[in-house]
Formats: C-alpha cells, structure tokens, sequence
C-alpha cells in the first residue's frame, strides 16, 4: 500500500524522467504534462493495492498506456523538436543550417513515429526512462531479451529511415 509521502517522494523522483518518455510518445509538451499528472492520479486511485516493490514500473506502463490512448485519439500533431540532433556551429546559426536542422528534427520524429508500436515502446523506455532492460521488460510485460530485441531491430529501422550505414553507431 502507498500512502501520500511515498507518492510524492515517488513523483519527485520519476516526474522529469516520465515527462521525457510521453514527450517523445506525443511530441506535444500539454499533453506530455497531462500524462504524467493523469498517471499519477491514477496511482493515487489504486494507492491500497499496490506493492511498494513494484510501482515504479506499473506507474511506467500506466504512463506510456495513457500516452498511446492519447496519441490513437488524437491524430493531428504539432512539430515539436528534438533536443540536439545535432551540434551546431559556435556563434548564430543561418537560415540554411536552421532549415537543415528543421528538416531533419522532423525526419527523425517521422522515422519514429514510422516504427510498430512494440518496437517503439521498447525503444522510448530504454532511452528515456533510465530504466533497465529488466524494468523495461516489466513495464512491458515481456521478457528482458525481446526488450533488447525490439530496441535493436527500432534503432536499426531508424538508421535506415534516416540514411545512416548500418555500421556507424
């Protein structure tokens, strides 16, 4: 059972770190804010059965299941950047590199979005949540070796989608 101060202790700690997981699912920083607050009242509304050992992943998958409801829901996205895709020069980028940039933050939200769901699940929970591959696998409900599986075959169609040699990292 969780009572109010292990809750907060909770949300303060994985707050930050769920907001980049919907971020990335949603690619709309409300609606990322809206998912952790939704996931977190869930929490609350199931505090009497839950199992202190075992909140950190169940408020994980309430996360990224609130995230992909929403998403389903709503079809109509905004752009919304990446953080460093890639370095820029010192000193006040121009117009060609901002455009080049543009163009590739958008490139690369398509290519994940482009990817299953699975393999994108697995892919945004090993990046973003700081989690391991057996966290990942018990938000997931799979075992841990899929999880790296599916991360793997993610990557790999994204160095694809994106024009990137199999063999550069």
């Amino acid at each position: 059972m969780l009572d109010e101060a292990a809750i907060e202790r909770l949300y303060a700690r994985l707050e930050a770190p769920l907001y980049n997981l919907a971020y990335r699912w949603l690619w709309n920083p409300e609606d990322a804010h809206d998912v952790v607050q939704e996931a977190f009242v869930r929490l609350w509304q199931m505090r009497q059965r839950v199992d202190m050992a075992r909140v950190e992943p169940l408020v994980y998958r309430i996360a990224i299941n609130l995230a992909s409801n929403r998403r389903r829901r709503k079809r109509l996205w905004r752009w919304v950047s990446l953080e460093a895709l890639r370095e820029r020069a010192a000193g006040q980028p121009d117009a060609a590199v901002l455009l080049s940039d543009k163009q590739d933050r958008a490139a690369l939200q398509a290519a994940i979005e482009a990817l299953p769901e699975d393999k994108r699940r697995a892919l945004l929970l090993c990046e973003f949540s700081a989690m391991s591959y057996a966290e990942v696998a018990e938000v997931l409900n799979i075992p841990p070796g899929t999880v790296a599986s599916r991360r793997h075959h993610a990557l790999k169609a994204l160095r694809l989608s994106l024009g990137q040699p199999e063999d550069e990292p």
